[in-house]
């Protein structure tokens, strides 16, 4: 896609949250998980791409002492639909009796989230959270797979902004936006 095709798309696109709003929403999830992990020395996993944003917009509202890593696990590969999962890269830091808290933008069906939840613990983690900025609202989520930590819900559409892509593009938009059904 071109960048000018990419405009297009945005252009027509439907605003859900406004930036403010998901500010607020980051705001709420970081007192959530401060008063709930504070003193459990936990490691921020940012589950690449998606969740660079968002787990950067947390850190620094957790003021409390934490480490951070990042795994690269993906479903779409620059798609609008999830196939098989592909690790790209591994956690650095030894995951053995820590606390994990996985960061990521979106918790649509939940497939990547159960899969790093299951590597996590399978390498020693003590406990393993899940944060996401989104909880997108349908009855599709994979069985005994749930978040921890939410900062909104969205309806059941394509999503971009915050760390959510559309064809690799688009993460960096100020709010949650809906593609229209053009662009799917």
């Amino acid at each position: 896609m071109t960048p000018n095709q990419i405009r297009q798309v945005w252009q027509r696109a439907r605003c859900l949250y406004s930036e403010d709003e998901v500010e607020a929403a980051l705001d709420r999830m970081a007192g959530a998980i401060s008063a709930e992990l504070a003193d459990r020395d936990p490691i921020l996993m940012c589950i690449m791409h998606g969740g660079v944003i968002v787990t950067g917009k947390l850190a620094v509202r957790l003021n409390f002492p934490l480490q951070m890593d990042y795994l690269h696990a993906t479903r779409y590969r620059g798609e609008t639909r999830g196939t098989d999962l592909q690790w790209r890269a591994p956690p650095t830091l030894p995951l053995e009796g820590r606390t994990i808290l996985l960061i990521d933008d979106i918790f649509d069906e939940g497939e990547t989230l159960a899969l790093v939840r299951d590597y996590c613990l399978h390498q020693g983690g003590r406990e393993v959270f899940a944060a996401v900025l989104i909880d997108k609202q349908h009855d599709r989520k994979v069985a005994g797979m749930a978040v921890d930590f939410v900062g909104l819900t969205a309806e059941d559409s394509y999503l971009f902004g915050y760390g959510m892509d559309y064809r690799g593009y688009l993460r960096n938009a100020p709010g949650i936006y809906a593609i229209h059904d053009d662009d799917l």
